[in-house]
């Protein structure tokens, strides 16, 4: 079973979480899935709040613990949460891709690996 250590993610500094919380709302931004069920509203009406209270449970998942991420139980939220939420089914590599980004970026390189890959 594959995990990182979050050392680098968690950070006690106010403008490092929000450093953090702002690099997950670009990357779910450019996520071209979640945009289009946003988009379509396959979640329904509420379907941008959403794709918020995914941005939420991403930022305190990784910022409330020391303890490392397991990368496979990371990846079931992420598929998890597109299909319960938006009854979509993500089959692009798209969410490997989002792992990799939120497994290995570090906050001031956050928005270059992001364009980087979207």
């Amino acid at each position: 079973m594959d995990s990182i250590n979050r050392n680098n993610h968690r950070e006690t500094e106010p403008l490092s979480r929000i450093r953090l919380q702002e690099a997950i709302i670009l990357l779910l931004s450019r996520w071209y899935a979640l945009q289009m069920a946003i988009e379509n509203q396959w979640g329904g009406c509420d379907s941008t709040q959403k794709s918020h209270q995914l941005a939420s449970h991403l930022f305190l998942w990784l910022s409330k613990s020391n303890a490392p991420i397991c990368v496979e139980d990371l990846e079931n939220l992420l598929h998890e949460s597109m299909l319960l939420t938006f009854n979509t089914e993500i089959e692009d590599g798209s969410i490997e891709q989002l792992l990799d980004i939120l497994t290995t970026f570090d906050l001031p390189e956050a928005g270059k690996l992001i364009f980087r890959f979207f």
